[in-house]
């Protein structure tokens, strides 16, 4: 009789060959390849990666907080809160990120300077920078999308659970507080993890107005060296790390949030 191999051998094979290529191919890349621009540019790399790092962890923060209004004001709110919250959205997601950036930076950025009073503010050193211009768009970005999830996510959380704190005469921002958004930000995270990926992927963007980050780093090693692969060989490998640990991080998470809550 022929023994059949088993699913689970099957996945420990498969797996052992995915890994046996990946190191093959990483090796080859490694000698075959030209690495000698790397410790040259490596304080400027570390800079890139440290600049994608900080533009994503504070566009995504300030982001989900905004989405978390704007989710709730379509969800439950009146006409004259849900209305421009649906405006923004839609506005967002219905253009590309990178007329929204230029849009802020050489619409809006060029009229400030038109004004005696913004130029002699404490914020003219800032508002003369393409830095908050990125934070800006990327944090509208990340809210308009996520704003659209959390109004699902809203409206998802069982009707009974909420008319049950009611009941107990539980005032509106304590259910709030304590049910309806713990319970929405539960139905909300394998969503959120997947559009923190996408925001990680769209701050390449922000080399377009100046910013220097990991991906204007890459660029300008091509500029300089005129070496067109190893520079964007390592910038996928960059992302990929960082891919890789925030969906480690939202998985782990995920594992953390209890399934009901009191």
């Amino acid at each position: 009789m022929i023994e059949l191999e088993t699913p689970t051998r099957f996945w420990q094979t498969h797996r052992i060959v995915m890994a046996a290529i990946a190191a093959v191919v990483v090796l080859a890349c490694i000698l075959l390849l030209r690495w000698d621009w790397l410790p040259k540019y490596l304080p400027l790399i570390g800079e890139g990666i440290w600049r994608t790092l900080w533009l994503l962890v504070i566009t995504s923060f300030l982001g989900f907080f905004m989405a978390i209004p704007l989710g709730l004001a379509q969800a439950a709110g009146p006409w004259y809160l849900a209305m421009p919250a649906k405006v923004f959205c839609t506005v967002i997601r219905g253009t590309p990120l990178l007329l929204q950036l230029w849009l802020l930076y050489f619409g809006l950025g060029s009229l400030f300077p038109q004004f005696p009073a913004i130029r002699q503010s404490e914020l003219w050193p800032y508002l003369r920078q393409a830095w908050p211009y990125a934070i800006v768009a990327l944090t509208f970005s990340f809210a308009g999308y996520e704003g659209e999830v959390m109004r699902g996510a809203f409206k998802g959380v069982p009707g009974g659970q909420l008319e049950a704190a009611r009941a107990m005469g539980m005032p509106r921002f304590t259910i709030l507080r304590r049910i309806w958004l713990p319970l929405a930000i539960q139905r909300a995270l394998p969503t959120l993890g997947g559009e923190t990926v996408l925001q990680l992927k769209a701050t390449p963007l922000v080399a377009t107005i100046t910013v220097v980050d990991i991906y204007a780093v890459a660029s300008r090693v091509r500029q300089d060296t005129f070496i067109v692969y190893e520079p964007l060989l390592l910038l996928a490998v960059v992302y990929m790390v960082i891919t890789g640990v925030i969906v480690l991080a939202f998985r782990w998470f995920e594992h953390r949030v209890p399934s009901r809550v009191a």
